[in-house]
């Protein structure tokens, strides 16, 4: 049988390129998900999905699965915007699990996965958040950690609050910058407020929850640009794609530090 996994990544040849683009989808991302699907349905499934996710109506007069369909397909996914590709290959994961089940559903978003990362998108899929922003390796384990330090110690809120976050940053075609640094601060405040009983605010509570100095001092001053940014929004004040996310990346590495010692 055949191995799935390319000569270059089976003898350690292959390097994970960096992060290129985010609000794109190349034309050979948007070929390399039609044949990933076209592992686990036929062209005229792969149509049916697509269609149904774009409202587009299916060429009748192609019948034959090749070259009829497949053309068809491929013109479709080469000719809609980047962000409806990314949607297209949502409705994919819904229709195969519908169609087949989960085990396909899971073999598909793993080639999936290895697609955006071979091209450099910066976009993943999580079961049960679906596309969602990729960052680089020190973004993706503070957040996939803190989430599961706050669930594990029962800050729920706090989770849930990084989570959103995460999905304003994902949004498409434009993120919610100003959203998602509002959830990174709510995060924290949910954090400090679990640790204290206290229902006060963070700029209150930040000298009260056991950061050592001057990471305290720190965390005011994050307080501070952040809710500028994230709460008290103007047209001349908002925040950068670059600063949002480090706004979500610093408040996940304090919430994993903050429920990790509260434990």
């Amino acid at each position: 049988m055949r191995s799935s996994i390319m000569f270059s990544k089976r003898h350690g040849f292959a390097t994970v390129p960096p992060i290129q683009f985010r609000h794109d989808a190349p034309g050979g991302l948007r070929h390399a998900v039609i044949q990933a699907a076209y592992e686990h349905l036929s062209y005229s499934q792969i149509r049916t999905s697509i269609c149904r996710t774009l409202y587009l109506v299916p060429n009748q007069g192609n019948w034959s699965e090749i070259p009829n369909i497949r053309d068809e397909v491929e013109d479709i996914i080469q000719g809609v915007e980047w962000y409806q590709v990314y949607d297209v290959i949502e409705g994919l994961v819904v229709f195969i699990e519908g169609t087949i089940g989960y085990a396909a559903t899971e073999g598909f978003a793993d080639r999936v996965n290895m697609i955006f990362s071979d091209t450099g998108a910066g976009w993943q899929f999580v079961a049960g958040d679906g596309i969602i922003i990729r960052g680089d390796g020190d973004f993706e384990e503070a957040v996939a950690s803190s989430r599961d330090s706050l669930l594990q110690t029962g800050y729920d809120v706090a989770a849930k609050e990084i989570k959103e976050a995460l999905g304003d940053l994902s949004r498409r075609p434009d993120p919610d910058l100003t959203g998602a640094v509002h959830h990174a601060l709510g995060a924290l405040e949910a954090t400090a407020r679990y640790i204290t009983g206290s229902n006060d605010g963070l700029a209150k509570l930040a000298s009260q929850i056991g950061l050592p100095k001057p990471l305290d001092q720190a965390l005011e001053k994050m307080w501070g640009f952040a809710s500028n940014s994230g709460r008290h929004v103007s047209p001349t004040n908002q925040p950068t794609p670059q600063q949002a996310q480090l706004i979500v990346h610093l408040s996940s590495a304090y919430c994993r530090y903050l429920a990790d010692t509260s434990k």
